[in-house]
This record gives structure tokens, sequence and C-alpha cells, in this order.
């Protein structure tokens, strides 16, 4: 395992709370965001980036401010919050690096891209904490990879030369022709290989879907050894998500980045109703969250304690 620097455990230590887990709120979504804020395609086209920038300020400012971390995209989001005075001076940042959408091989393989001109170096000049890199793996298909595996080892070798925290993402997908009850009995497989492929890259920080099952999230953490891995949320719904937390967190994940299943519903493009719903209704669901969270840092203390010689 390739071990944080100390500027990179540094960036680790900020994106965590005072107990020590990640609690980073997402809104590093384009596209995604276009399609809650409007169902209609035509309405979709005439949201403006300054628009998704207007709904990632408020995120920030009313939801983000209450966690320890946010993550942002440098096109809608940053520098705009930092200058503007929105980002609290006690909440990390990180920086996404991944374009929205993806390209399709002729194969039908999702095709991982970056947004144009934001590396290391530009992230740091931005103000940011760290980065996050998000690609798609089939780790079943090794021919599905090559391009996205090249992706990660070109952004890790990056930062690490910059010095900077990097989290990595992945993300599984189902294949075309692919039925749904065949895809899910794969997903615990593919996130655990998923994460070894991601951690051969040189990950010294994971960002993880929900693997399915208890058993698959202790795997992961023995896999992962001293790399810390957070669960994402991947756009469930909120009850469902604090389950998975519940059991990532008691089988040693490292925290939460969570995204969608705490604001999906809650912004608007009335922003009256927005930053309503988000100082209500999102903070709300992030503090469940981050009880789940506390309770199991404190379990996890306690028996730290009893196993100490006296």
């Amino acid at each position: 395992m390739t071990k944080m620097t100390t500027a990179e455990l540094r960036g680790y230590h900020q994106i965590c709370g005072k107990d020590g887990a990640m609690m980073a709120i997402a809104c590093d979504q384009r596209g995604g965001m276009r399609t809650l804020l409007a169902s209609d395609p035509a309405e979709q086209a005439r949201i403006t980036d300054d628009m998704l920038g207007d709904t990632k300020s408020d995120i920030t400012r009313y939801l983000a401010s209450e966690a320890s971390c946010v993550l942002l995209d440098p096109l809608c989001a940053v520098p705009r919050v930092v200058a503007e005075g929105v980002l609290s001076r006690d909440t990390a940042l990180l920086i996404g690096l991944d374009a929205s959408g993806y390209d399709v091989s002729p194969d039908g393989y999702r095709l991982s891209r970056l947004v144009p001109g934001i590396d290391a170096r530009r992230v740091r000049k931005l103000g940011g904490t760290g980065g996050k890199i998000m690609v798609y793996l089939r780790a079943d298909r090794p021919e599905a990879n090559g391009h996205n595996v090249a992706i990660l080892e070109q952004c890790i070798a990056d930062f690490a030369r910059e010095d900077l925290l990097l989290v990595v993402e992945f993300l599984t997908y189902q294949l075309e022709g692919e039925s749904a009850q065949d895809y899910g009995a794969r997903i615990p497989s593919l996130v655990e290989e998923g994460t070894r492929i991601s951690l051969d890259c040189g990950a010294k920080v994971l960002k993880l879907p929900y693997p399915g099952t208890p058993e698959a999230c202790a795997t992961i953490t023995r896999i992962a050894g001293d790399v810390p891995w957070a669960v994402l949320s991947a756009g469930v719904d909120h009850a469902t998500f604090l389950g998975q937390v519940e059991i990532a967190m008691s089988n040693g994940a490292s925290g939460v980045i969570a995204g969608r299943s705490l604001w999906k519903d809650c912004i608007s493009l009335d922003r009256d109703i927005q930053r309503e719903r988000l100082k209500t209704i999102a903070v709300s669901r992030l503090r469940e969250i981050q009880a789940v969270i506390g309770n199991h840092r404190r379990k996890a203390a306690c028996a730290d304690i009893q196993v100490r010689p006296a």
C-alpha cells in the first residue's frame, strides 16, 4: 500500500470531522444536477453553468457548512464559492477533476473524461485542500478499463508530484444486454476488484459505491489495509443510504462522501424554496448520518482503550 505523505495526511485530516471520520458533501455533478432541476430536456438545456453555480453555492452555504468538507467542480462552483465568501473557512474543499458524462467505446464500455486544464497545480491555485478523480470500471472486463486506468495513473502521479491529496473514486455500471439481476449479483465482486485496481494504481484515499453486503464491506476494508475508504450515496433515498452507512461503518469504512441522497429533492430553480429545504430537510439528514458515524467512532475509541495494555 502507498502511504500518505505528511502533506497528504494533513489534507486528509482537514476533510475529516473532529471525530476523525470523513463527512464530505458532494455536489460536483453537472448533468445529473440539471436532470434533477428540470424534467424537460429543453428546460435542462436552458440551465446555465451560472444557474448550477447558484445551486452549488446554496448547498455549500447551508449544508456543507455543517460538514467537514465539500466536493465541488471547477466549472460552475470554484472559484466562485471562495470569491463570494460562501465557503466557510472551517470547511475543506475537494475539487473534481472528472468531466460530466462519458464517451462510449465501440464495444459499449464507458470511457471517462477529465475537465480540460484542471490538474493538481490548478487545484492548489484554486484553494483546494485536494482533488477527486472518478472513473468507470468493470473489473470483470479487463478490456474495458485500459483508458480509465491510464487516467487514474496519470492523475495519481500528477498529485503525487505536487504532494497534494487526491481522493480516488470509481463507479461500476451495467452493460448493454446484462440483466439487472445478473448485474446486481456481480456488484460485490465488481466493487472489491475495482478497489484492487485503484490501490494498484496508487490510490491513498478511496470513495466507493456501497458494495452490497456487510461481508463485501469487510473484504474491502481488509483489501484496503491502511487506505481509508468512504462510502458514496449513488443517489439512493436517504433511509436506504442511512442503512448502508451503518453497515459500512460497522465493517471498517472511514466515513461518507455523499451528495444526492442528502439534497436531490431539496434543490430547486426557486432559490427561496431551495434554501429552506436545504436548511431543514437536508441538514436534518446530515445530522442523522453524522450520528451514525459518531456512534461508530465512539465505539472504536472505546474498543481501542480496552485492548491497550495496562
